[in-house]
């Protein structure tokens, strides 16, 4: 039973965070590990509540109180063994994850800062480790059936991950060189260091799960080809489709780039220089993307904008500039717009922004500006209000506002459009709905018969701890359509939103 009393002797502390002039020297994490005693602290601060709405907050159903409790008292093989039990891989969403889970705690009704609940659950992932590896969990006997799983990302390796558990022959096709998805290449080793993606991936491997690398599925391998080798296909493929700008004046000059391009070439340097390669930031034609030395203007508010500017800081930028469409959120939840237990609209400090920058908040880029010979030398931008009409965002630049800021580099940091068009939605009959997403059925099928889909390719550019809910309801929804014997966890359907006031 939790102590009922714990958040009334210790208050919500988490570890410092590694020097900033020291971290922005390489890529290593931004958080050292805990350590137990502060941990088990932590821990301790979860009460009693009787109806955890940390429940509700989180997809995946993870048992908070039950894993807090067992760090409590000690008992760490069981505490693993509990937070595996909902949760494939909670040394990514322990580190990547904003912790919605966070925001529905229950302290958070009575005016308490909410229990450090995505600190205890990546020590406890670290301890898993720690404590003897991720062990594999082969099936004790194969079903004769087989699965493709399109995609590498937290949707696909879970789904393949239950399935092979399951006794499934699982397939997992990614048209990338190494494995992971946005894991890999589009999230910054000072957020996940790439061993976690390496461990996980070692241990599915010894389940079963065979991975083919370098295969770009509707081109490499057609769709009627992989209908005819798998008796289902798990399409999981993300929402890589970036937003982009393209009636601003000046979006063709050069230095003008989508955020998730600079994010990749970051991340393919940081790769090659752990295997002893030499590399440069480059797109996939040569052309260079580093911000070293230059003025740097990220577009964006959001976490893509945020590894953007971790990564300008450590490639050595003269400057950066955050640029913000909305106006600068309160620092607490406002609960005429956002009651508890629902995601708040406050201002969030990622580690990159204590790491320098500066935030501009409610502006809009009015133009690229061309420096004569075709490459961008500053944007010009102006303050601008934001309403809604009938469900449309209307923004209106206020007159008299406008000033240039200086720019050798603009990322684009403005959302996803949904998944990528691609050849093999074309092969396999499969249409993008208005949002460019995939529609499913309540049994997590698309239009095509035998063919399922989840993730963000699914939802649309979400959280990981929704790829990874939808990655084991869509391997739920595929072993009962396989004939599998008795079922799997299926934490959420097709239609389940995030918690939201009506």
């Amino acid at each position: 039973m939790p102590d009922p009393n714990g958040f009334l002797r210790y208050d919500r502390r988490l570890p410092a965070r590694r020097p900033v002039p020291v971290r922005i020297m390489d890529w290593r994490e931004v958080y050292p590990p805990a350590g137990e005693e502060l941990i088990r602290e932590q821990a301790t601060r979860c009460m009693d509540c009787g109806i955890p709405f940390c429940h509700d907050g989180c997809p995946l159903g993870n048992r908070i109180p039950d894993w807090n409790d067992l760090v409590r008292t000690g008992n760490w093989d069981a505490a693993v063994e509990s937070l595996h039990a909902t949760n494939n891989f909670p040394e990514f969403t322990g580190r990547l994850c904003p912790a919605p889970c966070e925001a529905a705690c229950v302290l958070g009704l009575g005016g308490q800062q909410p229990v450090t609940i995505k600190q205890v659950e990546v020590e406890i992932a670290d301890a898993a480790v720690a404590r003897g590896g991720l062990r594999p969990r082969p099936a004790p006997a194969p079903t004769g059936k087989s699965v493709a799983v399109v995609g590498s990302g937290p949707a696909g390796l879970a789904a393949a991950q239950q399935l092979a558990r399951a006794g499934h022959a699982v397939t997992v096709y990614e048209r990338d060189d190494a494995l992971g998805g946005l894991l890999r290449y589009g999230i910054p080793d000072f957020k996940l260091e790439k061993h976690h993606v390496d461990g996980r991936v070692a241990q599915i491997e010894a389940e079963g799960v065979r991975f083919r690398t370098g295969v770009n599925v509707g081109v490499d391998v057609t769709a009627e080809q992989l209908r005819a080798e798998h008796d289902a296909v798990l399409l999981a493929c993300g929402a890589l489709a970036g937003r982009d700008t393209p009636e601003t004046p000046g979006r063709a000059l050069r230095g003008v780039h989508q955020a998730m391009a600079h994010l990749v070439a970051a991340n393919r340097v940081v790769a090659a220089a752990g295997a002893g390669r030499p590399a440069a930031a480059a797109l996939a034609d040569g052309t260079p993307i580093d911000a070293a030395g230059k003025h740097v203007v990220i577009i964006g508010g959001g976490d893509t904008a945020a590894d953007c500017l971790g990564v300008a800081h450590r490639q050595g930028a003269a400057g950066v500039h955050q640029l913000d469409l909305y106006p600068e959120p309160p620092t607490g939840r406002d609960a005429g717009r956002d009651p508890w237990p629902t995601w708040p609209w406050v201002l969030r400090d990622y580690p990159a922004h204590e790491e320098g920058g500066e935030r501009v908040f409610a502006v809009a880029v009015q133009e690229f500006v061309d420096d004569g010979t075709g490459q961008v030398k500053a944007v010009r931008i102006a303050e601008v209000t934001v309403e809604k009409r009938d469900g449309r965002r209307i923004v209106t630049a206020l007159p008299g506002t406008e000033r240039e800021l200086p720019a050798d580099l603009v990322l684009l940091a403005i959302g996803f459009e949904g998944t990528e068009e691609q050849p093999l939605l074309r092969q396999l009959g499969v249409t993008r709905n208005a949002r460019g997403a995939v529609d499913a059925r309540p049994d997590w099928r698309t239009a095509a018969d035998g063919v399922f889909v989840a993730g963000d390719m699914h939802r649309g550019a979400s959280l990981i701890v929704w790829a990874i809910a939808e990655g084991r309801a869509a391997a739920a929804a595929i072993h009962a359509y396989l004939g599998g014997v008795g079922t799997l966890p299926a934490p959420v359907d097709p239609a389940r939103q995030p918690l939201a006031a009506r």
